[in-house]
């Protein structure tokens, strides 16, 4: 068994196990968080990567590191931003304020494999610090902040792909339905028609409104406050730090980064993780809603609406057979419940900031990087699994719709309000048809009510207004 190698902080000497390219910071931080077991996103640990990558050129650059030690980190900072040493990010996403133990974790795993690189031993920080050098410029304050709304913009960059793959199925299925007439409801009860292409073309149009309103979201997590040092003023940075590390950690992104406009508010406000969370809640709601919908649409089949069937996914119960559930459906509301959720946690979070710097910012970063990942992991799976095997029940449409009373109201113009309603008052104490009351009082021929009340005519009921 290998000895482990001793490292030394502000606060004492520690054994470090040797195998691990963590260090005696990241050693506290797991003995003193061991709460959930949860690891960072792989987006942020990316987007850390790149932003110490950003930095350490800028440094060398600017003269601040000198050149082969500079190097060192730069290969390093590639690595792990090319998915190497992922298992090395040990802290739990529960932790000191601010992101103080995360970020050391990153300096120290930079700072050892940079040593590993220059043929040092892992631990031999008078060479290279993860302190000194690693973070020459810069402090927690300023670059957790900048790699969680970097980690966030990654994030939902990949959400939009997801969001408009389930946008694009539930755009067909509004195309495939377009010509299945429907009753209408309202409060739960019979309203005029709609057709079923008209119901999920809403729904279609309802997520693409929702992801037009990212953009500005995006423009807002652009803005970084990487540069600001500890309080926002730079202190330890070379003039041209801040303006040359984020024009270098945009292009390595491919991201718009740009330099806070004030870089105090920028230290102090996380608005942009609270905007970034409020969309995804803003998102879920609409998610909740079409999903309540499909599972009322295709409730029954012979006690409920039964206008809709859903793709038979699995089995749905434990004890009736043939039951199957509206499975993907319930799977999408859990998931966007968690968002919602998600999102009261992000929002105590952002308001929780003091002063010059918000301490809460790590619990904010997680729920909105958590919550955008299992959105993008499972709408194209909603998509695939439920929207495009939905099919129409053609027959159970017809007949809710020509039975619906609320038709009579095409009448209305032509016989007014009240005696309408006195007949449909009238059809259902007879339990029979309002469309043979109207021949029958001779009020109506039997053309004439088809030509208000046939499919034909409903069908054109339930086109939009032009």
């Amino acid at each position: 068994m290998v000895p482990p190698r001793v490292e030394q902080d502000s606060l004492g000497p520690r054994d470090v196990p040797d195998d691990a390219y963590w260090g005696i910071q990241t050693l506290r931080a797991r003995e003193n968080f061991p709460v959930s077991g949860l690891r960072s996103s792989p987006h942020l640990v990316r987007a850390y990567a790149w932003l110490k990558l950003a930095c350490v050129r800028t440094n060398v650059a600017l003269g601040a590191v000198d050149i082969p030690k500079g190097h060192a980190i730069e290969q390093a900072a590639e690595e792990v931003a090319a998915g190497k040493l992922s298992d090395q990010f040990v802290v739990d996403v529960f932790q000191a304020g601010a992101g103080t133990s995360f970020h050391m974790n990153v300096n120290e795993v930079l700072a050892n494999r940079a040593l590993e690189i220059l043929g040092r031993p892992r631990g031999e920080y008078a060479f290279v610090s993860p302190n000194d050098l690693v973070n020459q410029g810069q402090s927690t304050n300023d670059t957790y902040p900048s790699a969680a709304q970097v980690a966030v913009l990654l994030a939902l960059r990949d959400l939009r792909v997801s969001l408009g793959v389930l946008a694009a199925s539930l755009r067909h299925k509004a195309t495939e339905f377009a010509h299945h007439p429907k009753a209408g409801r309202t409060h739960l009860k019979d309203a005029m028609p709609v057709t079923l292409g008209a119901e999920f073309g809403a729904y279609a149009s309802a997520l693409e409104h929702v992801l037009e309103a990212l953009a500005p979201v995006e423009h807002a997590l652009a803005e970084i406050p990487l540069g600001g040092s500890a309080v926002g003023s730079g202190v330890n940075s070379r003039p041209g730090f801040r303006a040359g590390s984020v024009a270098e950690y945009a292009r390595l992104t491919g991201l718009s980064l740009r330099p806070a406009r004030d870089p105090f508010e920028a230290m102090q406000s996380r608005w942009p993780l609270g905007a970034a969370s409020a969309w995804l809640r803003t998102l879920s709601l609409e998610l909740i809603r079409i999903a309540n919908d499909l599972r009322l649409l295709a409730s029954g089949p012979a006690t409920a609406l039964d206008e809709i069937r859903l793709p038979e996914i699995q089995p749905g119960s434990s004890i009736m057979p043939a039951k199957v559930n509206p499975s993907a459906a319930e799977c999408l509301d859990m998931i966007a419940f968690h968002v919602v959720g998600a999102d009261a946690a992000t929002a105590l979070a952002v308001q929780a900031g003091q002063l010059e710097i918000n301490v809460m910012t790590p619990i904010a970063a997680y729920e909105v990087l958590f919550s955008a990942e299992i959105l993008t992991n499972y709408l194209p799976t909603f998509a695939h699994t439920c929207v495009d095997g939905i099919t129409a029940n053609a027959p159970q449409l017809e007949e809710y719709l020509v039975g619906s009373a609320a038709l009579a109201t095409v009448l209305t113009p032509r016989f007014g309000y009240l005696k309408v309603a006195e007949l449909l008052h009238e059809a259902e104490r007879l339990h029979r048809p309002i469309r043979e009351l109207l021949v029958e009082r001779g009020l109506l021929t039997a053309d004439e009510v088809e030509s208000l009340l046939g499919r034909a005519a409903l069908l054109k009921l339930a086109e939009p207004v032009g």
